[in-house]
């Protein structure tokens, strides 16, 4: 038993001494324990952290005056208009380089170009002798019919200043088929665009200009027709489309033109004799449209003038004319009604004096003339007679013509 009861007392002494060994090692690995545990748990809140914070710098806003495409690997993300093209508001992209944010101006947002590649070099206070095509822009006019000169026609040029206004209608086209420049820090794709574009626009419209310029005449370049800048967009238009730009031209306007400075009396000169004609033709043509109004109007005009008008035809023009035709054509009647009359009373008054003309011719004719003589005498305010005698040569009779005031006035006094 006391074997035994030894033996227990060894086996737990040896069992308590691992124990308390051991016991020092659990504390040790205890703290070590809980800091590899508290290092986890601090890395697994950063991680989550960093997550969050990678996933949620992928939101983005897009202003009220900007679209946005999403790239995924170069890419447009979205199979429909809605899902590519994005407008206003808040959106999410998986953060670069997934994904890459594009933005682009609104539809509605216009922007400007101005076209100066066909003014003059203003640098030069004076015109040249001559015309420099290096340094001095211009474009050429349609050819003006001239009968006196050789070949019957001439080509004009002018200066022209112009002003482009356009929009970026279609995102995916102008992405996918304009150039533009990589923006630099801090800018956006919308700051890069207005002058990596430009020149693109520039040589786009200088054709079209160029093309439309030629079909017009430097008239009605100088006086801006209007026509010009619709021909010019309409032509600008087509050529962007055919590139499939995604540009919309909004307007083409024609803000300057001018003749070239080496010519500028000439042109003056003509552009006054221009004017000049102009006017006159306004006057005829004035002048015209009130006579024919008087007249009855362009349709009676031409009723009346026609070949093929009947006369019940005239006559219905003559009664349903104006009140001032009406006046004339009574006017006219009455006057030939007194030519007839006159006429009538002439014939019945010769053919009453043909018996006695017959006997006696002379003596009749010379009661005639002094009858005419009388009436015409009758009517005058000074009577001078002159009848040189029949022996007198050479010599000269004059007479001094003043007439008296007097005596037109006792004329009418005795009329009265």
């Amino acid at each position: 038993m006391s074997h035994e009861h030894h033996h227990h007392g060894i086996g737990k002494h040896e069992a308590d001494e691992p124990l308390n060994f051991s016991g020092g090692l659990d504390a040790g690995s205890k703290s070590l324990a809980d800091a590899l545990r508290i290092s986890f748990a601090v890395l697994k809140i950063i991680m989550v952290v960093l997550v969050i914070l990678f996933f949620s710098s992928g939101v983005f806003t897009v202003a009220p005056d900007e679209r946005a495409m999403v790239l995924r690997f170069g890419r447009i993300r979205g199979d429909t208009t809605e899902k590519r093209i994005l407008g206003p508001g808040l959106h999410w992209a998986i953060p670069y380089p997934i994904e890459e944010v594009i933005k682009l101006p609104a539809r509605n947002t216009v922007l400007r170009t101005a076209i100066d590649s066909f003014w003059y070099n203003e640098r030069n206070k004076l015109p040249p002798a001559s015309l420099d095509p290096i340094i001095e822009g211009y474009s050429i006019t349609r050819n003006d019919t001239i009968a006196d000169l050789k070949g019957g026609s001439d080509y004009n040029i002018v200066h022209s200043k112009w002003n482009l206004t356009y929009r970026i209608a279609d995102c995916e086209l102008f992405f996918k088929n304009v150039s533009v420049k990589m923006p630099a820090a801090g800018q956006t794709l919308i700051d890069v665009i207005p002058q990596s574009v430009e020149p693109f626009l520039k040589a786009v419209t200088s054709e079209a200009i160029v093309v439309t310029m030629v079909n017009f005449s430097i008239d009605e370049a100088i006086k801006s027709d209007s026509r010009i800048g619709k021909e010019t967009e309409k032509l600008l238009q087509q050529k962007l489309d055919d590139m499939n730009s995604g540009i919309e031209v909004d307007s083409m306007q024609l803000t300057a033109v001018i003749w070239p400075r080496q010519v500028n009396d000439a042109f003056v000169a003509s552009i006054k004799a221009s004017n000049e004609a102009d006017r006159m033709i306004r006057e005829a043509k004035g002048h015209a449209e009130s006579k024919i109004n008087e007249a009855g109007g362009e349709e009676m005009v031409n009723g009346v003038l026609s070949p093929n008008t009947t006369d019940e035809q005239k006559e219905y023009f003559w009664n349903n004319a104006s009140g001032t035709v009406q006046q004339v054509i009574a006017e006219a009647k009455a006057y030939r009604t007194k030519v007839v009359e006159s006429a009538k009373a002439n014939a019945d008054y010769l053919q009453k004096l043909l018996p006695e003309y017959r006997k006696r011719p002379k003596l009749v004719v010379q009661r005639i003339y002094q009858d005419a003589i009388e009436e015409v005498l009758s009517n005058t305010q000074e009577t001078i007679i002159a009848q040189p005698s029949s022996g007198v040569k050479n010599r000269e009779l004059r007479i001094m013509v003043n007439r008296d005031p007097s005596i037109g006035k006792k004329k009418q006094e005795e009329k009265k």
